[in-house]
């Protein structure tokens, strides 16, 4: 591969690459070094931090019941329902019982893929992920798009995080009869109008003066904590997932004894529509393992370690989000999750009153708490991985320069960090769940085919590299993530396409009218 392949026309210019030993050597150069302090036990941490979150607490029930709007409307049919059946639909079909297989399909695709991030952190330890990963295989223009992608697809995730988060506060402060006013904890907007848990309407469906102060406030708080160093943000996120893990299991283990079976059936309540849809909706949860490689930077055996917290974060969120789906919808009818922020809390709360147990209400309460710890952890995770995407651009001169400007005491990329977070915390204040997660999930997915894709690439371009791990089974893997992502892509609704292309064409504008004038290949 060339290191810096000189280009004086346009088209060469898109297609330059930059060679590993000089992303390399750029990461090592003091200014923008940042300090290795990681090791495999906190990388797995940081993905479960990330994957156990608001999808395992709030989007399942989403998954699991799907969406229901007024009317029919192509623009929220999903892509893959309209192309078979060429109907619009009023919503979208919820896997029911069935999210179990869901999430067994999305485990496999989040292998594949996980497999061949892998690969590619073995060979490029640097900070930026995917970002990193197609720059030096695809380009400077695709390395472009894929960074606007991930900053769409962490910013996301983060808000659709911080509404959920905010959702559980509600419940929490409800549990000590503390009930402020619902101006200042819940969004502006609110496609679906708003209730209380009685019932009683609060808003009605649309804009509404008021913003959500929980889900800014937090977002504030962790970009205190990530400025001053990544290894007491580690640390924190490591505290935290222990006690969210135990209190999925204790909602499992508790939750068991009350199943009624009766629930289960249908199973298949929307057939593979809803199977395929229900794992579309949740997959935006599973970037956490690409957030283990935006850290990789950051590690102090990145060929060893990275590998392992990528692979170990995927078999233990997979485990405890089936667990969390049988259990959930053994326990409520699935139908009756439409529009419940807070499924798995809410279930408990229905079953210490239905079950009349002080047991159960004292349950309720350390499940609610490990919720929240659960999704506090994954706002700090995606929070890490958006600072080190907006950090790495700007080194790479695709972005202003400030924003790879490093701490000089804690060595963190600050201000990229202050800026993500109001990136994330003005628009969690103002916008709901639903718009947030379909989003990110196009965006991950999207960046996942490139990654995968990247491997092939680069196996052809430089077979000869060092390799600190080898994704298996030849090109088989990356060709089946590639497929399986694309598959679910299609389950997403139409209106999530338009937005997703709408946000592609303004990164590209700001390309061709900033980036690339600044670009290190620029005038070469």
């Amino acid at each position: 591969m060339q290191c810096f392949q000189r280009s004086r026309t346009l088209p060469k210019q898109l297609l330059a690459c930059k060679s590993i030993d000089k992303l390399i050597s750029d990461s090592e150069n003091p200014e923008h070094s940042l300090r290795k302090t990681l090791g495999p036990v906190s990388l797995t941490a940081l993905g479960i931090g990330a994957v156990i979150g608001s999808g395992i607490f709030t989007v399942i029930g989403t998954a699991i019941a799907g969406e229901k709007f007024d009317t029919s409307s192509i623009f929220n049919t999903p892509l893959l329902d309209y192309i078979v059946h060429h109907t619009a639909l009023a919503g979208r079909p919820g896997a029911g019982p069935a999210l179990a297989l869901s999430l067994v399909l999305v485990a496999i695709v989040c292998a594949f893929t996980g497999l061949c991030y892998a690969e590619l952190a073995s060979m490029i330890p640097i900070a930026g992920s995917a970002y990193t990963y197609t720059y030096a295989t695809m380009g400077e223009l695709i390395a472009w798009i894929i960074g606007w992608d991930l900053i769409l697809e962490y910013a996301f995730s983060n808000m659709a995080v911080c509404v959920g988060f905010a959702a559980h506060i509600v419940d929490f402060l409800d549990w000590f009869g503390i009930h402020p006013s619902a101006r200042w904890i819940s969004p502006a907007y609110l496609p679906s109008g708003l209730q209380d848990f009685q019932g009683h309407t609060l808003y009605t469906p649309g804009w509404h003066f008021g913003f959500n102060l929980p889900a800014f406030l937090i977002v504030m708080l962790l970009t205190i904590v990530l400025v001053r160093g990544i290894r007491e943000s580690a640390e924190t996120n490591n505290i935290m997932v222990l006690l969210k893990i135990a209190a999925i299991i204790i909602f499992i283990a508790v939750g068991s004894h009350f199943i009624h079976p009766d629930n289960w059936h249908p199973f298949y309540p929307n057939g593979w529509s809803g199977v395929l849809t229900g794992g579309s909706i949740i997959f935006f949860t599973y970037i956490g393992f690409d957030s283990v490689s935006t850290a990789a930077e950051e590690c102090r055996n990145p060929q060893r370690d990275v590998p392992i917290g990528i692979l170990a974060t995927l078999v233990v969120c997979t485990v405890l989000y089936i667990g969390v789906a049988v259990v959930l919808t053994g326990l409520v009818k699935w139908s009756t999750l439409v529009d419940d922020a807070a499924p798995v809390v809410n279930a408990l709360r229905r079953i210490s009153v239905t079950q009349g147990g002080h047991t159960l209400h004292w349950v309720h309460l350390i499940v609610l708490i490990g919720a929240l710890l659960g999704m506090i952890s994954s706002i700090l995770v995606f929070q890490i991985g958006q600072a080190r995407v907006w950090f790495a651009m700007s080194r790479d001169r695709l972005l202003p320069s400030i924003f790879s400007r490093v701490h000089p005491r804690f060595r963190t990329p600050a201000v990229s960090t202050w800026v993500a977070g109001f990136v994330v915390g003005l628009p969690a204040g103002l916008l709901d769940i639903g718009t947030f997660s379909d989003l990110s999930n196009i965006g991950t997915l999207f960046a996942f085919v490139l990654v995968s894709a990247g491997v092939l690439i680069l196996r052809y371009k430089d077979p000869g590299r060092h390799r600190g791990f080898r994704c298996p089974g030849g090109p088989v893997l990356p060709v089946l993530s590639i497929i399986f992502c694309i598959l679910l892509m299609a389950g997403l609704p139409i209106m999530t396409w338009l937005r997703f292309f709408l946000w592609l064409a303004i990164g590209l504008v700001i390309y061709f009218t900033y980036s690339r004038k600044r670009s290190e290949f620029a005038g070469q």
